[in-house]
């Protein structure tokens, strides 16, 4: 797992957009595949089920206008980022079941020779 400053520079890493792209289309090309993962982690995680349709049905039947579209909203934002996050778990497990099964033993960030343990 990386420390704190790894993942950091990761991050800036990906600020890079040739570096992104590159990712972009991988992930493009995987995307309806993706889909039913991200669709299915979702699910079993209990967003689709009925608190969902509940807090769904709230949102939308608010009497007041202007609060019946800021819970909309709200909601809305809420989904973004619970697919978000999914979303970053599936390709961060996606990226281990690529790795070769020693690099999946190996701590170090795929490419990291440098660091490669004796």
């Amino acid at each position: 797992m990386p420390d704190e400053k790894e993942l950091e520079a990761a991050i800036e890493r990906l600020l890079d957009a040739e570096r992104f792209a590159a990712a972009e289309q991988v992930v493009a090309q995987a995307a309806p595949q993706l889909q039913k993962v991200l669709v299915a982690a979702l699910a079993e995680g209990g967003w689709f089920g009925e608190p969902h349709e509940a807090e769904s049905l709230r949102a939308a039947t608010v009497p007041d206008p202007d609060e019946r579209i800021a819970a909309v909203r709200a909601l809305l934002a809420e989904e973004a980022r619970m697919g978000m996050m999914v979303g970053v778990a599936v390709g961060w497990a996606l990226n281990e079941e690529l790795r070769s099964p020693v690099e999946r033993h190996d701590p170090r960030p795929p490419g990291d020779e440098a660091r490669r343990p004796d």
